[in-house]
């Protein structure tokens, strides 16, 4: 079956239909990873969009639902050049289309990725619509795909109830804007008794359970949207608490010490992203995904500073707070899929539980 990618600048891509046939419109952008892609699907910062895979090649080792980053995709539509029909590999449990369909994720397949690429990189990110709609009137689908807004999008994706990860090592109380199970499942194998908490829990709450620490995991969507977490997180960093945060946790705690955000071009993502330490000077190689940066020149001196930086483009990767036990990252240091590099800040946050 036919499949159209419609972007709102008019490009119209043509190709073949994957997954669910339902029509969809959504913000659309690119990942870089060469693997990865069941976990990517499972991501759930990629609630609001629909995500092109610029590698040409998807589906070749077939779905594993071991790997999954949470229980169900997440993505609006999935957009890929060629997909493997018949896969190759041991652990496979599903083929990819069929993934797709159970999932009711609509995609298309056999257009070119990097032409698509390379207007999202000239252009930046866009909105675009996928339909098996041949007779499509771009005079009313244009309008539609301007007024699209990715909003709503960390109380769809956060837990409904408070989940508990027993171990018997330090407390971990992990706040879910949208959390990939790596993150718990790094805190727990490290023997973290870990809490998984809704994204509104109040701070009180959080405080009264006299965690050992605090993690802010990754999430969808503009930061600042997130009035009421913004307004939490006030309170968490008031106490002392030690604290870890990703992604869009991260970007929250800025905006919660008077710090400012604004949207990327095109965002960061994918598993080959180079960060530099600013205290060490040594590059690692992460896993990214996001739109939104934090904007460094807005910084107040005395209660931040830049920990990483992108190498890149010189965006910030990463804030440590002075006098508080509190630092954040803008990649993901439980990667999956992708580099496990940073893995170790994982350790580095155990020991400042330790003290």
């Amino acid at each position: 079956m036919k499949a159209f990618l419609i972007l709102e600048d008019g490009t119209v891509f043509q190709g073949t239909s994957i997954g669910s046939t339902r029509e969809v419109i959504s913000e659309i952008v690119f990942n870089t990873s060469m693997t990865g892609y069941l976990e990517v699907l499972t991501d759930p910062s990629y609630a609001g969009q629909a995500v092109t895979m610029t590698y040409p090649l998807i589906g070749n080792y077939g779905i594993c639902h071991e790997d999954m980053e949470s229980s169900k995709a997440w993505p609006d539509g999935f957009i890929v050049r060629e997909l493997s029909r018949t896969p190759s590999n041991f652990r496979s449990d599903d083929t990819i289309q069929d993934f797709l369909k159970e999932q009711d994720v609509p995609g298309i397949a056999g257009i070119d990725t990097r032409a698509l690429t390379k207007i999202l990189r000239e252009k930046g990110t866009m909105n675009g619509m996928i339909t098996t709609n041949e007779n499509y009137n771009l005079d009313e689908v244009l309008p539609k795909l301007k007024e699209y807004k990715v909003t709503g999008v960390v109380k769809k994706v956060t837990c409904k109830e408070p989940v508990h990860m027993p171990n018997t090592g330090y407390r971990v109380a992990l706040m879910d804007f949208g959390a990939k199970d790596n993150i718990a499942n790094s805190l727990h194998k490290r023997g973290c008794d870990v809490t998984v908490y809704p994204a509104l829990t109040p701070a009180e709450e959080v405080l009264a359970s006299n965690p050992d620490g605090i993690m802010l995991s990754n999430g969808p969507g503009d930061p600042k949207e997130c009035v009421e977490i913004i307004e939490e997180l006030k309170k968490l960093y008031a106490s002392n608490v030690p604290i870890f945060a990703i992604c869009l946790g991260h970007q929250l705690m800025a905006l919660a010490t008077g710090a400012d955000t604004h949207k990327l071009k095109y965002g960061h993502r994918g598993a080959n992203h180079p960060v530099k330490d600013m205290k060490t000077g040594r590059v690692y190689i992460s896993t990214q995904n996001h739109g939104y940066v934090v904007d460094e020149s807005t910084l107040d001196k005395d209660i931040a500073k830049p920990a990483f930086v992108n190498v890149n483009d010189g965006t910030n990767e990463g804030l440590e707070y002075i006098g508080k036990n509190i630092f954040t990252v803008q990649f993901h240091p439980e990667a999956c899929a992708g580099p496990l590099d940073t893995a170790y800040l994982f350790d580095r946050f155990i020991g400042m539980m330790a003290k």
